[in-house]
Protein backbone atom coordinates (compact mmCIF):
# COMPACT_ATOMS: atom_id res chain seq x y z
CA UNK A 1 0.00 0.00 0.00
CA UNK A 2 1.23 3.51 -0.72
CA UNK A 3 2.47 6.00 1.88
CA UNK A 4 -0.58 7.88 3.15
CA UNK A 5 0.74 11.41 2.72
CA UNK A 6 -1.46 13.24 0.18
CA UNK A 7 -2.47 16.70 1.35
CA UNK A 8 -6.16 16.27 0.60
CA UNK A 9 -6.47 13.08 2.64
CA UNK A 10 -4.43 14.44 5.53
CA UNK A 11 -6.32 17.73 5.76
CA UNK A 12 -9.70 16.01 5.60
CA UNK A 13 -8.72 13.50 8.24
CA UNK A 14 -7.44 16.21 10.54
CA UNK A 15 -10.59 18.31 10.19
CA UNK A 16 -12.69 15.29 11.13
CA UNK A 17 -10.35 14.44 13.98
CA UNK A 18 -10.30 17.90 15.51
CA UNK A 19 -14.02 18.52 14.93
CA UNK A 20 -15.27 15.34 16.51
CA UNK A 21 -12.75 12.55 16.81
CA UNK A 22 -15.16 10.24 18.51
CA UNK A 23 -17.37 10.12 15.41
CA UNK A 24 -14.66 10.15 12.76
CA UNK A 25 -15.45 7.20 10.52
CA UNK A 26 -12.39 7.45 8.35
CA UNK A 27 -10.93 4.01 8.75
CA UNK A 28 -8.39 3.05 6.15
CA UNK A 29 -9.96 -0.34 5.76
CA UNK A 30 -9.58 -3.61 7.56
CA UNK A 31 -6.12 -5.09 7.97
CA UNK A 32 -5.03 -7.44 5.26
CA UNK A 33 -6.77 -10.75 5.65
CA UNK A 34 -4.19 -13.51 5.53
CA UNK A 35 -4.34 -17.13 6.59
CA UNK A 36 -4.92 -17.46 10.32
CA UNK A 37 -1.86 -19.69 10.47
CA UNK A 38 0.30 -16.59 10.02
CA UNK A 39 -0.86 -15.48 13.47
CA UNK A 40 -0.74 -18.84 15.20
CA UNK A 41 -4.30 -19.60 14.23
CA UNK A 42 -5.68 -16.36 15.67
CA UNK A 43 -8.46 -15.07 13.37
CA UNK A 44 -8.59 -11.34 12.53
CA UNK A 45 -11.48 -10.85 14.95
CA UNK A 46 -9.33 -12.09 17.82
CA UNK A 47 -6.18 -10.09 17.07
CA UNK A 48 -5.18 -6.86 18.74
CA UNK A 49 -4.54 -4.46 15.87
CA UNK A 50 -1.65 -2.15 16.72
CA UNK A 51 -0.08 0.98 15.26
CA UNK A 52 3.49 2.00 15.99
CA UNK A 53 3.67 5.80 16.35
CA UNK A 54 7.32 6.71 16.24
CA UNK A 55 9.85 4.62 14.31
CA UNK A 56 13.12 5.89 15.73
CA UNK A 57 15.76 4.43 18.01
CA UNK A 58 13.50 2.74 20.59
CA UNK A 59 11.40 1.17 17.83
CA UNK A 60 14.34 -1.17 17.27
CA UNK A 61 13.27 -2.83 20.52
CA UNK A 62 9.54 -2.17 20.58
CA UNK A 63 8.63 -3.28 17.07
CA UNK A 64 10.27 -6.75 17.16
CA UNK A 65 8.83 -7.26 20.63
CA UNK A 66 5.31 -6.69 19.32
CA UNK A 67 5.76 -8.72 16.12
CA UNK A 68 6.58 -11.84 18.11
CA UNK A 69 2.99 -12.25 19.34
CA UNK A 70 0.58 -14.25 17.23
CA UNK A 71 -2.49 -12.57 18.70
CA UNK A 72 -1.20 -9.09 17.79
CA UNK A 73 -0.99 -7.62 14.30
CA UNK A 74 0.87 -4.43 13.43
CA UNK A 75 -1.31 -2.73 10.82
CA UNK A 76 0.26 0.74 10.65
CA UNK A 77 3.45 2.64 11.40
CA UNK A 78 3.85 6.40 11.66
CA UNK A 79 6.82 8.76 11.70
CA UNK A 80 7.64 12.24 10.40
CA UNK A 81 10.88 10.81 9.00
CA UNK A 82 10.58 8.75 5.83
CA UNK A 83 13.89 7.06 6.60
CA UNK A 84 17.47 8.07 7.41
CA UNK A 85 20.59 7.45 9.41
CA UNK A 86 21.48 9.77 12.29
CA UNK A 87 19.95 8.04 15.29
CA UNK A 88 21.80 6.72 18.37
CA UNK A 89 24.13 4.71 16.15
CA UNK A 90 25.13 5.96 12.69
CA UNK A 91 24.66 2.56 11.05
CA UNK A 92 20.98 2.38 12.00
CA UNK A 93 18.63 3.33 9.18
CA UNK A 94 15.24 4.12 10.72
CA UNK A 95 11.96 5.84 9.96
CA UNK A 96 8.48 4.91 8.74
CA UNK A 97 9.53 3.20 5.52
CA UNK A 98 12.15 0.94 7.13
CA UNK A 99 9.60 0.12 9.83
CA UNK A 100 6.88 -0.71 7.29
CA UNK A 101 9.32 -2.89 5.39
CA UNK A 102 10.27 -4.73 8.55
CA UNK A 103 6.62 -5.44 9.36
CA UNK A 104 5.76 -6.68 5.88
CA UNK A 105 8.89 -8.84 5.70
CA UNK A 106 8.10 -10.39 9.07
CA UNK A 107 4.59 -11.43 8.07
CA UNK A 108 5.68 -12.42 4.57
CA UNK A 109 7.96 -15.09 6.02
CA UNK A 110 4.87 -16.76 7.49
CA UNK A 111 2.77 -16.81 4.33
CA UNK A 112 2.84 -19.62 1.74
CA UNK A 113 3.46 -17.09 -1.03
CA UNK A 114 6.22 -15.27 0.84
CA UNK A 115 4.47 -11.98 0.15
CA UNK A 116 2.70 -9.56 2.47
CA UNK A 117 1.89 -5.86 2.10
CA UNK A 118 -0.60 -5.20 4.87
CA UNK A 119 1.07 -2.40 6.84
CA UNK A 120 0.27 1.25 6.12
CA UNK A 121 2.77 4.05 6.72
CA UNK A 122 1.75 7.52 7.88
CA UNK A 123 3.39 10.88 8.48
CA UNK A 124 0.74 12.33 10.79
CA UNK A 125 -0.46 10.46 13.87
CA UNK A 126 -3.94 11.96 13.52
CA UNK A 127 -4.41 9.92 10.38
CA UNK A 128 -3.62 6.80 12.38
CA UNK A 129 -5.92 7.67 15.26
CA UNK A 130 -8.83 8.31 12.89
CA UNK A 131 -8.84 4.63 11.90
CA UNK A 132 -11.50 2.68 13.75
CA UNK A 133 -9.82 -0.69 13.10
CA UNK A 134 -6.86 0.04 15.40
CA UNK A 135 -7.15 -1.16 18.99
CA UNK A 136 -3.90 0.04 20.52
CA UNK A 137 -0.98 2.34 19.79
CA UNK A 138 2.68 2.22 20.77
CA UNK A 139 3.83 5.81 21.40
CA UNK A 140 7.56 5.89 20.75
CA UNK A 141 7.90 9.63 20.12
CA UNK A 142 10.13 12.34 21.60
CA UNK A 143 9.00 13.26 25.10
CA UNK A 144 7.37 16.57 24.15
CA UNK A 145 4.83 14.60 22.09
CA UNK A 146 3.92 11.97 24.70
CA UNK A 147 1.06 13.74 26.49
CA UNK A 148 -0.54 15.13 23.36
CA UNK A 149 -0.35 11.81 21.51
CA UNK A 150 -1.64 9.85 24.51
CA UNK A 151 -4.55 12.20 25.16
CA UNK A 152 -5.54 12.12 21.48
CA UNK A 153 -5.26 8.34 21.44
CA UNK A 154 -7.38 7.97 24.57
CA UNK A 155 -10.07 10.20 23.05
CA UNK A 156 -9.93 8.07 19.91
CA UNK A 157 -10.62 4.95 21.98
CA UNK A 158 -7.15 3.43 21.65
CA UNK A 159 -5.24 1.67 24.41
CA UNK A 160 -1.75 3.01 24.87
CA UNK A 161 1.77 1.77 25.44
CA UNK A 162 3.78 4.96 26.01
CA UNK A 163 7.53 4.95 26.27
CA UNK A 164 9.31 6.40 29.27
CA UNK A 165 9.64 9.04 30.52
CA UNK A 166 5.86 9.18 30.43
CA UNK A 167 5.77 12.98 30.29
CA UNK A 168 7.67 16.14 29.51
CA UNK A 169 6.20 18.09 32.45
CA UNK A 170 4.20 17.49 35.63
CA UNK A 171 1.17 19.19 34.07
CA UNK A 172 1.36 16.87 31.05
CA UNK A 173 1.07 13.89 33.39
CA UNK A 174 -1.98 15.32 35.11
CA UNK A 175 -3.71 15.78 31.75
CA UNK A 176 -2.79 12.27 30.63
CA UNK A 177 -4.35 10.80 33.75
CA UNK A 178 -7.57 12.72 33.11
CA UNK A 179 -7.77 11.56 29.49
CA UNK A 180 -6.95 7.92 30.16
CA UNK A 181 -9.47 7.66 32.99
CA UNK A 182 -12.22 9.67 31.28
CA UNK A 183 -12.09 7.41 28.22
CA UNK A 184 -11.48 4.19 30.18
CA UNK A 185 -8.28 3.27 28.38
CA UNK A 186 -5.42 0.98 29.32
CA UNK A 187 -2.04 2.74 29.50
CA UNK A 188 1.23 0.99 30.14
CA UNK A 189 4.29 3.12 30.91
CA UNK A 190 7.31 1.77 29.06
CA UNK A 191 9.46 1.35 32.18
CA UNK A 192 10.31 -2.26 31.51
CA UNK A 193 12.35 -2.86 34.67
CA UNK A 194 9.02 -3.44 36.43
CA UNK A 195 8.89 -6.63 34.39
CA UNK A 196 12.42 -7.71 35.38
CA UNK A 197 12.52 -10.50 37.96
CA UNK A 198 15.79 -9.40 39.56
CA UNK A 199 14.52 -5.85 40.01
CA UNK A 200 11.27 -7.13 41.52
CA UNK A 201 13.22 -9.26 43.98
CA UNK A 202 15.43 -6.34 45.02
CA UNK A 203 12.34 -4.22 45.63
CA UNK A 204 10.64 -7.00 47.61
CA UNK A 205 13.69 -7.38 49.83
CA UNK A 206 13.66 -3.66 50.57
CA UNK A 207 9.90 -3.61 51.10
CA UNK A 208 10.11 -6.50 53.56
CA UNK A 209 12.73 -4.88 55.73
CA UNK A 210 15.76 -7.01 54.90
CA UNK A 211 18.07 -3.99 55.16
CA UNK A 212 16.24 -2.65 58.20
CA UNK A 213 14.99 0.93 58.09
CA UNK A 214 15.78 2.46 54.72
CA UNK A 215 17.93 5.54 55.24
CA UNK A 216 19.38 6.50 51.86
CA UNK A 217 18.87 5.57 48.23
CA UNK A 218 21.34 6.24 45.42
CA UNK A 219 19.92 6.53 41.89
CA UNK A 220 22.65 6.48 39.24
CA UNK A 221 22.41 8.04 35.78
CA UNK A 222 25.06 8.58 33.09
CA UNK A 223 26.52 11.90 32.05
CA UNK A 224 25.32 13.77 28.96
CA UNK A 225 27.18 15.29 26.01
CA UNK A 226 27.72 19.04 25.72
CA UNK A 227 26.74 19.19 22.06
CA UNK A 228 27.15 21.98 19.48
CA UNK A 229 28.48 25.14 21.14
CA UNK A 230 27.80 28.85 20.71
CA UNK A 231 27.73 29.89 17.11
CA UNK A 232 26.11 26.70 15.87
CA UNK A 233 24.37 27.27 12.55
CA UNK A 234 20.96 26.12 11.30
CA UNK A 235 20.96 23.35 8.73
CA UNK A 236 18.64 22.59 5.81
CA UNK A 237 15.79 20.25 6.64
CA UNK A 238 16.48 16.83 5.06
CA UNK A 239 14.21 15.62 2.31
CA UNK A 240 11.54 13.29 3.62
CA UNK A 241 11.55 14.82 7.11
CA UNK A 242 8.49 16.82 8.25
CA UNK A 243 10.30 19.09 10.69
CA UNK A 244 7.32 21.31 11.42
CA UNK A 245 5.30 18.30 12.51
CA UNK A 246 8.29 16.98 14.48
CA UNK A 247 8.32 20.22 16.48
CA UNK A 248 4.57 19.99 17.02
CA UNK A 249 3.71 21.67 20.34
CA UNK A 250 7.33 22.71 21.02
CA UNK A 251 8.58 26.25 20.30
CA UNK A 252 9.51 27.14 16.75
CA UNK A 253 13.25 26.70 16.26
CA UNK A 254 15.70 26.42 13.35
CA UNK A 255 16.51 22.90 12.23
CA UNK A 256 19.76 21.24 13.24
CA UNK A 257 20.50 17.53 13.00
CA UNK A 258 21.52 17.45 16.67
CA UNK A 259 18.15 18.81 17.72
CA UNK A 260 16.18 15.84 16.42
CA UNK A 261 16.12 12.05 16.21
CA UNK A 262 17.95 10.51 19.18
CA UNK A 263 19.55 13.72 20.44
CA UNK A 264 16.27 15.48 21.20
CA UNK A 265 16.70 14.31 24.79
CA UNK A 266 19.47 16.84 25.43
CA UNK A 267 17.27 19.89 24.86
CA UNK A 268 14.78 21.07 27.48
CA UNK A 269 12.22 21.98 24.82
CA UNK A 270 11.78 18.27 24.12
CA UNK A 271 13.10 16.29 27.08
CA UNK A 272 14.96 16.42 30.40
CA UNK A 273 18.38 14.97 29.65
CA UNK A 274 19.70 11.89 31.37
CA UNK A 275 17.53 12.61 34.41
CA UNK A 276 14.41 11.72 32.44
CA UNK A 277 16.16 9.24 30.14
CA UNK A 278 17.94 6.72 32.38
CA UNK A 279 16.59 8.34 35.52
CA UNK A 280 13.09 7.36 34.46
CA UNK A 281 14.26 3.77 35.02
CA UNK A 282 16.42 4.13 38.13
CA UNK A 283 13.98 6.46 39.91
CA UNK A 284 11.12 4.14 38.96
CA UNK A 285 12.89 1.30 40.76
CA UNK A 286 13.28 3.62 43.77
CA UNK A 287 9.58 4.46 43.81
CA UNK A 288 8.62 0.78 43.55
CA UNK A 289 10.95 -0.35 46.32
CA UNK A 290 9.89 2.42 48.70
CA UNK A 291 6.18 1.86 48.09
CA UNK A 292 5.70 5.46 46.98
CA UNK A 293 3.98 4.92 43.62
CA UNK A 294 1.18 7.27 44.64
CA UNK A 295 3.33 10.06 46.03
CA UNK A 296 6.94 11.27 46.00
CA UNK A 297 9.57 13.26 47.88
CA UNK A 298 8.65 16.45 49.74
CA UNK A 299 11.94 18.28 49.23
CA UNK A 300 14.38 18.73 46.36
CA UNK A 301 17.70 20.57 46.08
CA UNK A 302 20.68 20.80 43.77
CA UNK A 303 23.84 19.09 45.00
CA UNK A 304 26.36 20.27 42.43
CA UNK A 305 24.95 19.60 38.97
CA UNK A 306 26.79 20.89 35.89
CA UNK A 307 25.17 22.43 32.83
CA UNK A 308 26.39 23.40 29.34
CA UNK A 309 27.54 27.01 28.91
CA UNK A 310 25.02 29.53 27.58
CA UNK A 311 24.50 29.35 23.83
CA UNK A 312 24.91 25.60 23.39
CA UNK A 313 22.26 23.69 21.44
CA UNK A 314 22.07 21.13 24.24
CA UNK A 315 20.85 22.68 27.49
CA UNK A 316 20.14 19.75 29.82
CA UNK A 317 22.41 18.84 32.72
CA UNK A 318 25.78 17.42 31.69
CA UNK A 319 26.29 16.06 35.20
CA UNK A 320 23.24 15.18 37.29
CA UNK A 321 23.36 15.72 41.03
CA UNK A 322 20.27 16.40 43.14
CA UNK A 323 19.01 15.37 46.54
CA UNK A 324 15.42 14.65 47.49
CA UNK A 325 13.84 13.84 50.83
CA UNK A 326 10.73 11.72 51.43
CA UNK A 327 8.29 12.54 54.24
CA UNK A 328 9.50 9.51 56.24
CA UNK A 329 13.08 10.76 56.21
CA UNK A 330 14.47 8.57 53.42
CA UNK A 331 17.05 10.48 51.39
CA UNK A 332 17.23 10.03 47.62
CA UNK A 333 20.42 11.06 45.84
CA UNK A 334 20.28 11.05 42.05
CA UNK A 335 23.65 11.66 40.44
CA UNK A 336 26.01 10.87 37.61
CA UNK A 337 28.62 8.24 38.40
CA UNK A 338 29.85 4.87 37.21
CA UNK A 339 28.52 2.39 36.14
CA UNK A 340 26.06 4.88 34.63
CA UNK A 341 22.90 3.10 35.72
CA UNK A 342 21.83 1.44 38.93
CA UNK A 343 20.12 1.80 42.30
CA UNK A 344 21.53 1.26 45.78
CA UNK A 345 19.35 1.01 48.90
CA UNK A 346 21.14 1.62 52.21
CA UNK A 347 19.47 0.75 55.50
CA UNK A 348 20.18 0.36 59.19
CA UNK A 349 21.05 -3.33 58.73
CA UNK A 350 22.72 -3.53 55.33
CA UNK A 351 22.42 -2.54 51.69
CA UNK A 352 21.02 -3.93 48.44
CA UNK A 353 22.11 -2.82 44.99
CA UNK A 354 20.88 -3.42 41.46
CA UNK A 355 23.41 -2.50 38.78
CA UNK A 356 24.58 -3.95 35.49
CA UNK A 357 21.77 -6.49 35.62
CA UNK A 358 22.88 -7.98 38.93
CA UNK A 359 21.67 -7.91 42.51
CA UNK A 360 24.35 -7.58 45.19
CA UNK A 361 23.96 -7.10 48.92
CA UNK A 362 25.69 -6.71 52.25
CA UNK A 363 25.62 -8.92 54.13
CA UNK A 364 25.68 -11.26 51.13
CA UNK A 365 23.08 -13.52 52.71
CA UNK A 366 20.43 -10.86 52.06
CA UNK A 367 20.48 -11.67 48.36
CA UNK A 368 19.32 -15.23 49.06
CA UNK A 369 16.74 -14.34 51.68
CA UNK A 370 13.41 -16.06 51.11
CA UNK A 371 10.27 -13.94 50.89
CA UNK A 372 7.65 -15.64 53.04
CA UNK A 373 4.09 -16.33 51.98
CA UNK A 374 2.77 -13.78 54.47
CA UNK A 375 5.16 -11.02 53.37
CA UNK A 376 4.83 -8.38 50.66
CA UNK A 377 4.84 -9.81 47.14
CA UNK A 378 4.89 -7.29 44.31
CA UNK A 379 2.91 -7.79 41.08
CA UNK A 380 4.56 -10.20 38.66
CA UNK A 381 5.14 -9.44 35.00
CA UNK A 382 7.73 -11.36 33.02
CA UNK A 383 7.35 -9.32 29.84
CA UNK A 384 6.31 -5.67 29.72
CA UNK A 385 4.69 -5.87 26.26
CA UNK A 386 2.85 -9.08 27.00
CA UNK A 387 1.55 -7.57 30.22
CA UNK A 388 0.16 -4.66 28.22
CA UNK A 389 -1.59 -6.83 25.64
CA UNK A 390 -3.01 -9.12 28.30
CA UNK A 391 -4.47 -6.07 30.02
CA UNK A 392 -5.89 -4.80 26.73
CA UNK A 393 -7.90 -8.02 26.68
CA UNK A 394 -8.74 -8.29 30.38
CA UNK A 395 -9.16 -4.53 31.06
CA UNK A 396 -7.14 -4.98 34.24
CA UNK A 397 -4.48 -2.46 35.22
CA UNK A 398 -1.00 -3.07 33.76
CA UNK A 399 2.07 -3.25 35.95
CA UNK A 400 2.82 0.45 35.43
CA UNK A 401 -0.40 2.40 34.80
CA UNK A 402 -0.57 6.09 33.98
CA UNK A 403 -0.63 7.36 37.58
CA UNK A 404 2.53 5.43 38.47
CA UNK A 405 4.40 6.53 35.37
CA UNK A 406 3.39 10.11 36.13
CA UNK A 407 4.77 9.97 39.68
CA UNK A 408 8.10 8.54 38.54
CA UNK A 409 8.44 11.14 35.78
CA UNK A 410 7.57 13.83 38.32
CA UNK A 411 10.55 12.87 40.50
CA UNK A 412 12.76 13.45 37.46
CA UNK A 413 11.12 16.74 36.48
CA UNK A 414 11.26 18.13 40.02
CA UNK A 415 14.91 17.18 40.33
CA UNK A 416 15.61 19.01 37.08
CA UNK A 417 13.80 22.11 38.31
CA UNK A 418 15.77 22.12 41.57
CA UNK A 419 19.05 21.75 39.67
CA UNK A 420 18.10 24.63 37.36
CA UNK A 421 17.07 26.99 40.16
CA UNK A 422 19.96 25.99 42.44
CA UNK A 423 17.90 26.23 45.61
CA UNK A 424 15.99 24.00 47.98
CA UNK A 425 12.37 23.46 47.00
CA UNK A 426 9.55 22.14 49.17
CA UNK A 427 6.99 19.99 47.38
CA UNK A 428 3.43 19.00 48.25
CA UNK A 429 2.90 15.58 46.60
CA UNK A 430 -0.84 15.64 47.19
CA UNK A 431 -1.49 19.07 45.68
CA UNK A 432 1.41 18.61 43.23
CA UNK A 433 2.64 22.13 43.85
CA UNK A 434 5.78 23.72 45.24
CA UNK A 435 5.30 25.57 48.51
CA UNK A 436 5.84 29.35 48.36
CA UNK A 437 7.75 29.37 45.08
CA UNK A 438 5.91 30.87 42.12
CA UNK A 439 8.90 30.61 39.79
CA UNK A 440 9.26 26.89 40.40
CA UNK A 441 5.52 26.34 39.98
CA UNK A 442 5.59 28.04 36.58
CA UNK A 443 8.12 25.40 35.51
CA UNK A 444 5.63 22.59 36.12
CA UNK A 445 4.19 23.15 32.66
CA UNK A 446 5.27 24.46 29.28
CA UNK A 447 3.06 26.34 26.85
CA UNK A 448 2.03 24.49 23.70
CA UNK A 449 2.65 26.15 20.38
CA UNK A 450 -0.54 26.85 18.43
CA UNK A 451 -2.55 25.17 17.10
CA UNK A 452 -1.59 22.32 19.46
CA UNK A 453 -3.23 22.07 22.86
CA UNK A 454 -4.15 19.47 25.45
Amino acid sequence: MSDTTTSSKRSATRRDFLKCLGSAATAAGAPWLVPASVFGGAPPSNRIHVALIGCGNQSRVDLPSVLRYDDVQVVAVCDVNRGSHGYARPEHFLGREPARQKVDEHYAKKTPSGSFKGCDAYVDLRDVLARDDIDAVMIVLPDHWHALAACMAAKAGKDIYCQKPLTRTVHDGQEMIKAVRAHRRILQTGSQYRSHGTVRRACELVRNGRIGKVERVLSIVPGAPVGPGPGWQPMPVPEGFDYELWLGPAPSAPYHADRCLYRFRYNLDYSGGQVTNNGAHSNDIVQWALGTDGTGPVEFEDSGSAWPPEGHLYNTAVTTNFRALYANGVELVCRTQKPGFGVRFEGSEGWIQYAEGKLTAHPESLADSEIGADEIHLPVSTNHYRNFFDCVRSREEPIEPVEVGHRTASVCHLGNIAMQLKRKLRWDPQAERFLDDDEANRMLRRPYREPWSL
